[in-house]
Parts: structure tokens; sequence; C-alpha cells
């Protein structure tokens, strides 16, 4: 039953540190496309 447990748990975790990822590299493409320099004409 506890490995049941922490199994789950170590999934759980994997979810999140993948979301938090995901939602980091959302962030960083905002932020490049903002303050992104416009090309010269």
């Amino acid at each position: 039953m506890k490995k049941l447990l922490l199994a789950a748990l170590a999934a759980l975790g994997a979810v999140v540190a993948s979301k938090k990822l995901q939602e980091s590299k959302a962030e960083k493409a905002l932020w490049a496309e903002a303050t992104d320099t416009l090309p010269k004409s």
C-alpha cells in the first residue's frame, strides 16, 4: 500500500513539474515577443 501511495505522489509531482515547465516556457516566449526589437525598414 505504501509503494502505491509513493508511486501516486511521484506521478503527481511529475505532472506538477511538467506544468510549471510549460508555464515557464510560455511566459519566456511571451516576454521575448513583447521585448523583441522592431525590424528596421
